[in-house]
């Protein structure tokens, strides 16, 4: 089946050939970095997770969102390494554990683990979309653009499990003085 983003990506790729030979400037340097650090952290809080819920539905959120993890870090991972810039530091994975040995002091809740889910992914695509927009070298700035993508994509998975799930935390509704309650 045709990918349509791949087909997009490629053709933009193609069409640029003004950026060979030129080195990335600081501040790509410092979003991939921190990009990267951010996919680090995330991945063993999914890790924690996965041990941590019985929820058969968020195990199957957090074990999408493992695998799309994994696939933007090694393909950052791969892109930093080939232009030279040293990686940020990853913690160790976490053991595989059982739900039901977690201590209910420390066991995080489903809607607690779903929530700090969403601010990690949140988080992520709003680095990716200030990296794609300030980046100079087209690769960078596509590279980014499909890491939001991804992002945005899951996210719309996420909070339509969080919104099924009474999970979503939602801000007060703002009503300007003067007007009338919705």
């Amino acid at each position: 089946m045709v990918n349509i983003w791949e087909t997009v990506m490629d053709a933009m790729k193609s069409m640029t050939n003004q950026d060979k030979g030129q080195p990335l400037h600081v501040g790509e340097v410092m979003a991939c970095w921190m990009y990267l650090a951010g996919l680090e952290l995330a991945k063993v809080t999914v890790q924690a997770g996965i041990n941590t819920t019985d929820d058969d539905e968020l195990r199957s959120i957090l074990d999408e969102d493992m695998k799309l993890g994994t696939s933007q870090r090694e393909r950052l991972h791969d892109f930093m390494i080939k232009e030279g810039i040293t990686l940020p530091p990853a913690p160790a994975d976490m053991p595989i554990s059982n739900p039901n040995s977690i201590p209910l002091g420390v066991k995080l809740t489903d809607d607690v683990l779903a929530n700090e889910l969403s601010l990690k992914i949140i988080s992520l695509i709003m680095n990716a979309a200030s990296a794609s927009s300030q980046s100079i070298r087209t690769d960078v700035g596509l590279l980014f653009v499909q890491f939001l993508a991804e992002k945005l994509a899951f996210a719309t998975r996420l909070k339509h499990l969080m919104r099924k799930r009474g999970w979503i935390q939602v801000p007060p509704f703002y009503v300007p003085p003067g007007s009338q309650q919705p």
